[in-house]
């Protein structure tokens, strides 16, 4: 060693063999499908070493703390996320590269790679400071995808980009949670069905987006309840399930942690609460919506415009669903099957508007979950969309859903 004293045992690193790191990537597999299951709120040491017959201790041997575990699993996701977009971007024009990168997505599902690969969606649930890591190589990757689109314009442009991007990835990174009640013999129909409601949206080429006002104002929880459902929605939405503490949710409110617990009894049932109420706030857009006098384009453009409107501007955002892998499995379930219930409606509305003609013949069922997923991301844009009038910013948003990512020949 040049410059300097030997490190101590304390301080020395494993020497990383083959061995060493045969069995590292064993375990970051194992910790990545236990990510899958229940979040990184779920990970433990023990478990891990459980499911590979190995004790706590080895596991440490590798990986001192939990949390640099899921890091080295995010890391690992990040790195194929990375060599997906470089391969896609290879491709002659968008059409390509966005038909690539599907494909890629669907061949790794489908055991093209045999690594459990953990999803992206949970990543703000690692701690600093390698989240702010985590977090600057996703960012990177994302503007490579981004580049599928081209480049220079105005700031709609620029920010039309960034939603192709963002519905795009979003779609891919929840493709893992539904793609697996298909048999695997249909993953081609799957792949070719996502990639056309992708490229091509659900209108036909004709469709303007042009909503009625609907009269819809969220669902809010009881008076005492409100606040603490706000800020709880607002932090975990931003900092993850973990970082959204009672003491800082009770911190932002200035009140006890007991004032806390006379309201909520634990912190999983806030979260419970949090998503009951963003799902009424889309179920009763759609209520509102079915009541529109006019076709299916008319009463989807107008659903879909006041839930947009709530999630690209300063008001109080729908709950991200990347929370729902925090909750125990009792109280999660609910919690998915209403949203099914949510992508089964729209799925029925875009079925009632290929009968009527006015929405494109795409498989429905795909387009339901594509339509719900993209609402439900479309807060992670409002910094951006802010540069713009925010009815320009919904009716760009509008406009990729309604006639998909590829940019207008």
């Amino acid at each position: 060693m040049i410059g300097g004293a030997a490190p101590s045992g304390a301080d020395r690193k494993p020497i990383q063999t083959k061995r060493f790191l045969a069995k590292r990537e064993s375990i970051v597999d194992a910790a990545s499908a236990l990510i899958n299951a229940k979040g990184v709120r779920g990970l433990s040491l023990a478990e891990v070493g459980d499911n590979l017959a190995l004790s706590s201790t080895s596991i440490t041997y590798y990986f001192k703390r939990k949390d640099d575990l899921a890091a080295a699993c995010f890391e690992r996701a990040l790195d194929v996320l990375a060599a997906q977009v470089e391969a896609a971007g290879r491709e002659a024009t968008p059409r390509a590269r966005v038909s690539r990168l599907v494909a890629l997505n669907v061949a790794a599902l489908d055991g093209g790679d045999a690594r459990s690969i953990v999803r992206l969606s949970d990543l703000r649930a690692t701690e600093d400071p390698m989240r702010g890591v985590l977090i600057a190589r996703f960012v990177d990757t994302f503007r490579r995808a981004r580049a599928f689109f081209g480049a220079g314009g105005d700031a709609e442009a620029s920010l039309a980009r960034t939603m192709r991007t963002h519905v795009l990835l979003d779609a891919l990174f929840t493709l893992p949670g539904w793609i697996g009640r298909y048999e695997e013999a249909e993953h081609p129909r799957v792949e070719a069905r996502l990639l056309e409601v992708l490229s091509r949206g659900v209108a036909p080429p004709e469709a303007r987006w042009d909503p009625s006002p609907l009269a819809v104002s969220p669902a809010l929880g009881g008076p005492g309840q409100e606040r603490f459902l706000d800020v709880a929605t607002r932090l975990i939405n931003t900092l993850g399930y973990r970082g959204a503490s009672v003491d800082r949710i009770s911190a932002e409110l200035n009140v006890t942690k007991g004032s806390f617990y006379h309201h909520l009894d634990a912190k999983d049932n806030l979260v419970l609460e949090c998503f009951r109420r963003s799902l009424a706030a889309v179920s009763d857009a759609q209520d509102a919506a079915a009541a529109v006098p006019g076709d299916r384009l008319l009463q989807l453009t107008s659903a879909l415009a006041v839930l947009l409107e709530v999630q690209l501007s300063d008001r109080m955002p729908l709950l991200r669903t990347t929370a729902l892998l925090a909750l125990p499995e009792d109280l999660r379930a609910p919690v998915v099957d209403r949203a099914d219930r949510i992508a089964l409606r729209f799925a029925g509305t875009v079925i009632d508007g290929i009968t009527d003609e006015s929405l494109a013949r795409v498989d429905p069922v795909i387009a339901g979950r594509v339509l719900l997923s993209s609402l439900n991301a479309a807060s992670e844009l409002r910094e951006r969309a802010a540069r713009v009038p925010l009815a320009r910013a919904v009716a760009l948003y509008g406009d990729v859903l309604l006639h998909g990512v590829l940019p207008a020949a």
